[in-house]
């Protein structure tokens, strides 16, 4: 992972999320879910998480695409270092949580339940509209 990260492949794969085709996003959001782990690796990954709720958002329902982006947030939220990039994207997670299949469902309660966790999100839960 820290070769990767040091050889510039995490802007790479981040450059890749801006692609035409649904299936290069894909694979370029589990290759940054899978080097997500690494605390150094979510410092640069973390440029790339407006990017990465763009295309939950724009990604059909239930695809492969959306779920991906939503287990890269998974990841992305378990600090609370990174909440102030995904609180204005709680209306679009309720709106996959009443609407989502099963697994859907799943992958965004991971997201609202670890942005949950910081009292500093509390007042957008609150005013949250779907």
């Amino acid at each position: 992972q820290d070769t990767i990260r040091n050889l510039d492949g995490l802007s790479v794969l981040g450059g890749m999320l801006s692609d035409c085709a649904p299936r290069v996003k894909e694979k370029a959001l589990n290759a940054l879910n899978n080097l997500s782990m690494n605390i150094k690796n979510q410092e640069e990954i973390q440029v790339y998480i407006m990017q990465v709720c763009k295309n939950i958002e724009s990604a059909p329902l239930n695809s492969d695409l959306q779920l991906a982006g939503l287990r890269l947030l998974t990841n992305m939220s378990v600090t609370n270092d990174y909440h102030h990039k995904m609180i204005n994207k709680i209306p679009c997670f309720l709106h996959l949580l009443s609407e989502g299949s099963e697994r859907t469902q799943i992958q965004v309660l991971k997201v609202l339940v670890n942005l949950s966790a910081n009292p500093a999100t509390t007042r957008h839960f609150l005013k949250a509209q779907v």
